[in-house]
């Protein structure tokens, strides 16, 4: 037995995070006993200050009922016990919690400095026993203690409405501290002051001026402590960065004498604005090298490094004094050449001043979205051993991934990996590259589910739920269209506000943290009742501006991108569902009063809709893939209606030639339905296609990310001429839920996935699937194959951590083969490996039916000469240009159906028969082994 992956509140060994009566929560590895208990043992120093004695084990979670005390260190220790037993340990610390500063906010007189320097010398004496370094700053700052950068994080305190909120980092510093030391704190004007927003932006949101505030606490050995405190004691200057901003990048000159040194300017402003911290670290998590150094047809030196990432650039100075390198972000390349308009007003460059000394130079308060670096002003060769990629995101660790027999299918998993990789950056954002870089509500929320299972995002969200709860404070409930607002108060949008109440139930459906949904509920239900106020309708949302189904393909005009599915009614299905929401949540939560009130107004809500948009038969009054789904997706129609309106979804695909033209709203949710409603080779259909519009697409136009539009590349190459060319964003890469859920099989979970069902629906298309789910409970992994044997027969692997229940819900079948031992459908399975058999009771490889066009019937000279021995009845086609003209596009049965059709009924039965037993070209075992 043995215990692994404590964590508290999700996260691994957190100092200075906000914690209030942190949960424990750990692994169970190498056992499979049951009747365990638990126990939890909780030390300040060698005191215990809580003890759970043994206590039965239900599940791994164990909420400590303590009071934290500020700046401490908690040792976490557990214990199992049975037959066997195992003791492992954690530690956290607390930050400042409420304790009073005795630092004090300093800055520049100078409020233009790009880069503004404070600096402190003190003197050290005697044995450290530890050292803390509580510290933020207005703009971002990096520390330097006795020359050595404090901390591996970038971009901090984070990006806040700093005017509501500023967090606190804490460092331990105990190793770098010396008899005689200097502090250097360096700012810039980052989300704080420096340019952010859309159509060029605007400077100064949150204030005017950079400062900063520290106390670094100092504990020797004999138990007295020291503080050094940001005051009037601190000397400012500026430093060699000329000019620096989010998007404008960074203007670095290494030949300024940093000098003239002079008094702070010591600021009354209140502390009160501190908070321990939320924001996950952001961190260099991997590094990219160059895959090719290119010199373009414009004979531009362009670094490529393969793979669109967020980021800044490393680089090794070998230029002599007073050269001046300029590099330039871009993502793809035009005709050879490198690009950089679809950045908008985003400037996006480094220039560095030589100061003719060698070594690695990198920027310090920006970040860039890109794949190639374009580098002008060198005097000597270029070398890609000279640069370097280091990848920015928040410190989430990985959780789920899932890969297939398909290269082109496990590249666009990569691709959505690194999509989220690349706008988990503190806050969710849009894009990384151009000028918004903001944390868009309705992305966030479109993606939630995606983004869980492939990482660990409980505390991202958490403090993301309150950048939320802040905007909707200041708006009577609203939520602006991205949190922080970044001086913008418009919002109020379906779905994107919607992340107010869709945001915290996911937060709990993935992780079952009460708590969390308890303190977010004051904003859940304040959006629903703000629509209540806003809207022209009674029971139903008009009269707001909405993205309705934003960058769809469907609407009229595509320089506005929209959609066809009406807005009002997408508006008022959100409308719907965030009052379901809330209902359910003020249930869990025992609000029984507010529960009945909101189930009521749900019900009224859902009347309104059904009265305004569905026929009592199950039509919906708006033909487009996005309404279909919708109504699927949040039940809008009974169980009678709701044949009719998977047959209309389906006809419309059929319609659209089997491919999307959904947008943000409808993408995620059409393969859901499909496959929910018995129409699961439909989707794979449509996941699998590999032409625009789909995911693949863009892999085989060589993504390395999920674009904003289907097609912000258009098939010759060259940029979509209606703007928005974002190629890195991940909203429609959400489909991998669908993916995780219908095709892994992980189809549902509660609390932390302590209970799962395990339900895949297979398809020929991937016969070989792997993939996992890590939970605190450990690591849940599937792995099967379609065998290639006559009866198709599924062989499954399961490895099951301890704490978790697998329901096992397999399609096509009554009874499997577990571990050799046959077992009902259905069957329960707790921890363990697990290899399951069965045949199933039909097959997997799709077949023609007589709804299949003439055209992709007669492309397959082996079932048209088998037709030909039954039927004389395809002749007739048996011409290039009438396949390929307007009878191609028919099917057999709309052919029959015609009035006086020249096909029987009893001509077609024949023919049908044949179909049925033909398995579609493509499809054919001999086909796909052979490719």
């Amino acid at each position: 037995m043995k215990i692994a992956n404590i964590q508290i509140d999700h996260m691994n060994h957190p100092v200075g995070f906000e914690l209030n009566k942190p949960k424990v929560s750990f692994s169970l590895l190498n056992t499979r006993e049951d009747s365990l208990k638990k126990q939890i043992i909780v030390k300040e120093n060698a005191n215990v200050v809580y003890n759970s004695g043994l206590i039965e084990y239900t599940n791994n979670f164990f909420k400590l009922p303590i009071k934290l005390l500020p700046r401490k260190k908690y040792n976490v220790e557990v214990s199992v016990k049975g037959k066997e037993s195992a003791t492992s340990s954690a530690y956290f610390e607390t930050g400042k919690l409420n304790e009073p500063w005795t630092a004090k906010w300093i800055s520049n007189e100078n409020k233009d400095i790009q880069n503004t320097l404070f600096k402190k010398d003190f003197e050290s004496s005697g044995k450290i026993d530890s050292a803390r370094l509580y510290i933020s700053a207005l703009g971002l700052y990096e520390a330097y203690l006795n020359g050595d950068k404090v901390g591996k994080e970038f971009l901090t305190p984070g990006c806040t409405a700093y005017d509501k909120w500023v967090q606190i980092q804490t460092y331990d510093v105990t190793e770098m501290i010396q008899k005689e030391n200097q502090i250097i704190v360096s700012t810039g004007d980052g989300w704080f002051k420096g340019n952010m927003g859309l159509n060029g932006g605007q400077e100064n949101i949150y204030g005017n001026c950079q400062m900063t505030i520290a106390e670094l606490h100092i504990i020797y050995n004999d138990g007295h402590e020291v503080t050094v405190n940001t005051d009037d004691t601190w000397k400012t200057t500026s430093g060699k960065i000329t000019k620096s901003a989010i998007y404008y990048g960074e203007d670095y000159d290494s030949t300024i004498k940093v000098e003239n040194w002079k008094q702070v300017k010591v600021s009354d402003k209140e502390t009160s604005v501190l908070t321990d911290r939320l924001s996950l670290p952001v961190k260099v998590q991997e590094e990219l090298e160059p895959v090719e150094l290119i010199k373009t047809p414009k004979k531009e030196n362009v670094v490529d490094f393969g793979q669109n990432h967020t980021g800044f650039l490393k680089f090794y100075n070998r230029e002599p004094k007073g050269t001046k390198l300029i590099f330039q972000f871009g993502e793809t390349l035009q005709k050879g050449n490198f690009y950089r308009d679809n950045l908008r007003y985003a400037r996006a460059a480094f220039t560095y001043v030589s100061d003719g000394k060698e070594g690695w130079v990198r920027q310090h308060f920006t970040f860039y979205g890109f794949r190639y670096v374009k580098v002008e002003g060198n005097t000597r060769p270029l070398s890609k051993k000279d640069f370097k990629a280091p990848v920015l995101y928040s410190d989430m660790n990985s959780t789920g991934d899932i890969e297939t027999d398909n290269h082109l299918v496990n590249r666009l998993f990569k691709n959505i990996q690194w999509g989220q990789k690349s706008n988990f950056i503190d806050i969710p954002t849009d894009c990384p590259q151009r000028d918004e870089r903001m944390g868009w509500t309705g992305d966030a929320n479109i993606f939630f589910n995606t983004a869980s299972l492939n990482m660990n995002v409980y505390e991202f969200f958490k403090k993301y739920m309150k950048d939320m709860a802040i905007e909707q404070e200041s708006h009577n409930g609203m939520l602006t269209m991205y949190a922080p607002k970044m001086g913008s108060d418009d919002g109020g949008v379906a779905a994107w506000g919607d992340a107010a109440t869709f945001i915290p139930w996911k937060m709990y459906q993935a992780y079952g943290d009460i708590d969390l949904l308890n303190k977010s509920f004051g904003s859940m239900k304040s959006w629903v009742d703000w629509i209540t106020q806003d809207t022209k309708t009674n029971n139903l949302w008009t009269g707001h501006f909405q993205f309705g189904d934003w960058v769809a393909l469907d609407g009229e005009n595509s320089a506005l991108p929209i959609g066809k599915t009406d807005s009002d009614y997408i508006a008022s299905v959100y409308y719907f569902a965030s009052t379901t929401i809330v209902a359910r949540a003020a249930k869990i939560l025992g609000k029984y009063e507010i529960a009945e009130e909101y189930k009521e107004k749900s019900h009224d809500i859902l009347q309104a809709i059904r009265d305004e948009y569905i026929t009592k038969n199950g039509r919906i009054a708006i033909d487009t893939q996005t309404a279909y789904a919708l109504a699927l997706y949040f039940n809008l129609v009974s169980e009678s209606q709701k044949t009719k309106v998977v047959e209309d979804l389906v006809n419309r695909l059929h319609k659209d030639n089997n491919h999307l033209q959904t947008g943000f709203i409808g993408t995620p949710l059409v393969n859901q339905v499909l496959s929910q409603n018995g129409h699961h080779n439909l989707a794979m259909k449509i996941f699998m296609q590999e032409d625009f519009p789909s995911w693949l697409y863009a892999v085989k136009m060589g993504a390395t990310t999920v674009w904003e539009r289907w097609n912000s590349i258009q098939e010759d190459g060259s940029m979509n001429p209606d703007g928005m060319n974002s190629l890195n964003h991940y909203s429609i890469g959400a489909i991998m839920e669908w993916v995780y859920r219908y095709v892994l099989g992980i189809r549902t979970g509660t609390r932390d996935y302590q209970q799962i069902e395990f339900s895949p629906l297979f398809d020929y298309r991937m016969k070989h699937v792997k993939g996992h789910y890590e939970s605190t409970y450990g690591d849940f992994k599937v792995e099967y194959q379609i065998e290639s044997d006559n009866k198709h027969t599924i062989s499954l692997n399961l490895n099951i951590p301890y704490g978790v229940t697998v329901k096992v819900n397999l399609p096509r079948t009554n009874e499997i083969l577990v571990n050799g031992k046959s077992m009902n459908n259905g069957t329960k399975l707790t921890c363990g490996e697990y290899e399951i058999k069965y045949i199933p009771d039909h097959d997997y490889i799709e077949r023609y039916k007589v709804d299949t066009k003439i055209k992709t019937i007669m492309n397959d000279k082996r079932l048209v000469c088998d037709i030909n021995k039954v039927s004389q009845f395809l002749k007739v086609f048996d011409n290039k240009e009438v396949i390929n003209g307007p009878a191609g596009t028919f099917s057999l049965k709309e052919i029959s159906d015609l009035p006086s059709s020249p096909l029987s009924k009893e001509e077609l039965s024949k023919i049908n028969s044949v179909l049925l037993n033909t398995v579609i070209k493509s499809e054919r075992l001999d086909d796909l082994e052979n490719e």
